[in-house]
């Protein structure tokens, strides 16, 4: 298999020494970073970059006919973006100070080592990267309208929030920098990795784990797969999701119950772009996105050290966040309707028509589970529903627990951390609390008596009961 093109525009690399030229560009292919053209006469290099693009330049200060110093400011003026890395013999602080204040990204002095050459290249090349997806950042928030929005079909959504992390998305996909998703579970987190890497337009799969409960020497094998006889039972080569998912993208998911000594392996493998197969002492070069994601509060666990801050900064370069369904309720009814189609489709039924305070229901609980208890709650009703409209015996059973009583009780818990009822300085009587309850649960039911009796915890006929009393006050 051909090794793909890394970097997309390539690289430049200009000295009047053919053999530097040739050292430089054998290392530079050994360590991954392939698209490379090279110039020996520096009079070459003006006309060259007025008709081509470049990543990133690196160049000789003393040369024939134009010195490196003189050619900083030209390159800068052609295109300011570019980093530029002086590699020179010369080991003079007014010419190093003279070259960065020129536009010069960084100074190395012959003879420079192969490790702090690539690095500095690397590092380079990622500022670009920054800077290219800063300018696309503000492309698109500029925009109102999706570039591929027939990539996000799978998302059932009209939220604004959902369209902003869209916008998002299409700004940073083409980068290779590792992304970071989070959300609660059942959010979709997978399908936003999925419309990443449609986006990203690289050629290879989109290959998936689940590292929750995978110890350190699993992760290390299904990775990086491994060498016949690296250990007992090994009895054959066996290629890691690596290697699987070369030019593409590699999807793991629940990064927040990674081992620390996995999450090492994952940091050298996202820094140094190679892994070495169980068994083997030759490294392997990984041309592959990485996209983590969790439900968990990596920031949390960052700060009592069961994660890695390295680790953490380094997938924290693109964030998503994805909101629960309780902040974008208004996505209910969309979504219904597709699970409702599905579960007909996928069940042989017909689909079942929802009576009017089906969305009311649904809309006063907060989903724990997110879409996915959406998409179970459908189901199980489809799958049970015979004829004409459906019940809603079903949904109430699954959202507000059978009844006690007739006192209030809590049927469903608030998400963790949220205040139920927030006070106000002034302290209220047990009535008028007990009325502000009452009238925020008919509010939020549209004034269904059933919903909110189901929302307080207590039956129709101790609301009405209720009701009745306020009306004799």
């Amino acid at each position: 298999m051909a090794a793909a093109i890394f970097p997309a525009l390539p690289i430049l690399l200009i000295d009047d020494e053919k053999q530097f030229l040739l050292s430089v560009e054998l290392t530079l292919t050994a360590n991954g970073l392939n698209n490379i053209k090279t110039i020996n006469d520096s009079r070459e290099v003006i006309p060259l970059l007025e008709k081509e693009e470049f990543s990133i330049v690196v160049l000789d200060m003393n040369m024939p006919y134009i010195t490196g110093l003189e050619l900083i400011p030209r390159i800068v003026e052609i295109d300011p973006s570019i980093p530029i890395i002086v590699v020179t013999a010369v080991n003079d602080i007014d010419s190093a100070v003279k070259s960065i204040r020129g536009g010069a990204f960084n100074y190395l002095l012959k003879p420079v080592d192969d490790t702090r050459l690539v690095r500095t290249i690397k590092s380079g090349l990622d500022l670009r990267d920054i800077q290219d997806e800063n300018r696309r950042l503000k492309d698109y928030l500029l925009k109102d309208k999706l570039e591929n929005p027939e990539l996000f079909k799978e998302i059932i959504t009209k939220s604004n929030s959902m369209r902003a992390i869209f916008k998002y998305i299409e700004a940073i996909a083409k980068t290779p920098l590792p992304v970071l998703v989070t959300g609660e579970t059942g959010v979709g987190k997978e399908l936003i990795a999925k419309a990443i890497h449609k986006l990203s337009k690289r050629p290879g799969e989109l290959i998936a784990l689940n590292v929750a409960g995978v110890d350190d020497n699993l992760f290390s094998d299904t990775l990086f797969g491994h060498k016949k006889g690296a250990f007992t039972g090994a009895e054959q080569d066996r290629k890691g999701l690596i290697e699987q998912s070369e030019k593409g993208t590699l999807f793991l998911d629940e990064i927040g119950d990674l081992s620390l000594e996995s999450q090492v392996k994952l940091l050298r493998l996202i820094q140094e772009g190679k892994y070495y197969p169980l068994g083997s002492d030759i490294a392997k070069l990984a041309d592959v996105r990485i996209i983590c994601a969790t439900n968990k509060d990596i920031e949390t666990m960052r700060q009592d050290k069961s994660f890695r801050k390295d680790l953490y900064y380094r997938l924290q370069t693109h964030l998503v966040h994805i909101p629960p369904l309780r902040e974008r309720k208004s996505d209910i009814p969309f979504l219904v309707n597709h699970f409702l189609d599905k579960a007909a489709l996928q069940l042989n039924k017909k689909r079942p028509t929802p009576p009017k305070e089906f969305y009311t229901l649904l809309s006063n609980y907060h989903f724990p589970g997110n879409i996915r208890e959406l998409e179970g709650i459908i189901f199980n009703a489809v799958s049970i529903h015979s004829s004409g409209i459906m019940s809603l015996e079903l949904i109430r059973e699954k959202i507000f627990p059978k009844q006690k009583g007739n006192d209030f009780t809590d049927n469903f818990s608030a998400p963790e951390n949220e205040e139920k009822i927030i006070f106000s300085e002034q302290f209220p009587t047990l009535k008028e609390a007990e009325d502000a309850v009452i009238n925020e649960a008919l509010k939020r039911a549209e004034g269904n008596q059933s919903i909110a009796a189901d929302l307080l915890g207590i039956t129709r006929r101790a609301l009405n009961n209720r009701l009745n009393r306020k009306q004799q006050d």
